[in-house]
C-alpha cells in the first residue's frame, strides 16, 4: 500500500465494520454459553481495538489508518491473548474465563474486519494491510460509503443475529 493510501483524513479505498462489534460480542458470548460478567467482558474484547480511535483522531490527527495501530494486528492480539490468560490463570484463576472471552472477543473483532478492513495479516514480518473487498469512496461523506455498500449487509446480520438471541432468551433472563 501507498504511503498516501495510509493517510486516512478521507478514506481512498477501504472498508470496516462499523456499528457490528458490540452485537458480535454478544453473539459470542451467548453462543459460548457465559453469562453476566463473563459476557461484559466479552463485549469489551469485541470493541477494545477500536479504542486505537482515541489515538488516531486525538492524538495522531489521522496520520495513519488505524488498523496499522499494534491492536489490529492478529500476532499482537493472539499473543497479549494467550499472556493475559495465563496471567489471571495464575492469579486470579476465578476470572480465567473473563480472560479467555476477552481475548476471543479481540479475535472476533479483528475477524470482523478483515474482509473489508485491512488487516496486517503478517505483523511484524510487514506492515502490508490485507483486504480482499475494498469499500470504493465513492461520496463525500465517509459513513455512507459503508452504509450504501453490499457489504454493510453483513453488518445487519450480526445485528439480526443478536436480536434473535436476545429475543430467544428465557423471560426470566431478560
Amino acid at each position: 500500500m501507498a504511503e498516501s493510501d495510509r493517510r486516512c483524513g478521507r478514506p481512498v479505498e477501504a472498508g470496516d465494520v462499523i456499528t457490528a462489534h458490540i452485537p458480535s460480542g454478544y453473539v459470542l458470548a451467548r453462543t459460548a454459553g457465559w453469562r453476566r460478567s463473563v459476557m461484559a467482558v466479552a463485549v469489551f474484547g469485541a470493541t477494545f481495538p477500536d479504542l486505537d480511535l482515541i489515538w488516531f483522531y486525538l492524538i495522531d490527527d489521522r496520520a495513519i489508518h488505524h488498523h496499522m495501530y499494534w491492536v489490529h494486528a492478529p500476532a499482537f492480539a493472539l499473543t497479549m491473548s494467550l499472556l493475559l490468560v495465563a496471567a489471571v490463570g495464575r492469579v486470579a484463576p476465578r476470572f480465567a474465563r473473563h480472560a479467555v472471552a476477552f481475548g476471543f472477543g479481540w479475535g472476533l473483532h479483528i475477524l470482523l474486519d478483515a474482509p473489508m478492513g485491512q488487516i496486517m495479516w503478517l505483523w511484524p514480518i510487514s506492515d502490508v494491510l490485507y483486504s480482499p473487498i475494498t469499500v470504493p469512496a465513492r461520496h463525500d461523506f465517509w459513513v455512507w460509503n459503508f452504509l450504501l455498500h453490499w457489504s454493510f449487509a453483513l453488518e445487519l446480520a450480526v445485528w439480526l443475529t443478536a436480536a434473535v438471541l436476545m429475543l430467544r432468551r428465557p423471560r426470566h433472563a431478560r
